[in-house]
């Protein structure tokens, strides 16, 4: 029997998200590779539904170049489900997210919906957060100092880059890439975090976690709900 890819187990998950998009209403849509193959299967329907909410500009554009409507988060009220993909997530349904750098805005979306569900294939799922690089929106300004906070805590905190200079953000800052920690307690680290001064958002999404998890696998797309 030929084995599956993990490109396949994206397409998998992604088409099978298809079954949490509410006719004639807007859904949320996050970012990264798995949900691009999402956005690709909602193109199949975009006639049922009145378009979209984008955590990304890489997403709006994807979704626009597809035929279908994106809103400002601000023309809209709640939205009745957020698909997006994670680094990490574990048995509770709690996630780092962040590796395609648009935190931030999937962290709002996420908040301005009812359901959040997570699509993703089983080498995202761990028993403890921290093995992926926790990413971290920063003001530029308090890069250093923040630096120092994360080594406090026994982090390794090291400024992304692009093309040799620091990453910029959709949102116009930086991000911090932090590795060597084990996250026990998500919600108590993401609320620590977030009140540091210079954070933006921190890529533990513990407060905006997942209600349900498609995880794509060798035998198939398993359901997890939390």
């Amino acid at each position: 029997m030929k084995s599956i890819t993990q490109d396949e187990l994206k397409t998998l998950v992604g088409q099978a998200a298809l079954q949490y998009v509410v006719p004639g209403e807007i859904v949320g849509v996050g970012t990264g590779s798995t949900v691009n193959k999402f956005i690709d299967a909602l193109a199949t329907i975009r006639h049922r539904i009145k378009g979209a909410v984008s955590s990304s500009n890489a997403s709006t554009a994807r979704l626009q170049a597809l035929g279908i409507p994106v809103f400002d988060a601000n023309e809209v009220g709640e939205l009745a489900v957020y698909i997006d993909g994670a680094d990490e997530i574990d048995g509770r349904g709690y996630m780092i997210k962040g590796g395609g750098a648009a935190l931030t805005r999937e962290k709002i979306v996420a908040a301005q919906s009812r359901r959040f569900v997570c699509i993703a294939d089983e080498s995202k799922l761990v028993q403890m957060l921290g093995g992926f690089a926790l990413p971290v929106e920063v003001i530029p300004m308090a890069t250093q100092r923040l630096i120092r906070q994360f080594a406090a805590l026994g982090g390794v905190a090291r400024v992304r880059l692009k093309d040799g200079a620091p990453m910029v953000t959709d949102n116009g800052q930086h991000l911090l890439d932090v590795t060597a920690l084990r996250i026990s307690e998500p919600l108590a680290f993401e609320d620590q975090v977030n009140q540091w001064p210079g954070v933006v958002t921190v890529g533990v999404f513990a407060h905006q976690k997942a209600q349900v998890c498609l995880l794509g696998t060798a035998g198939g797309v398993k359901l997890i709900e939390y």
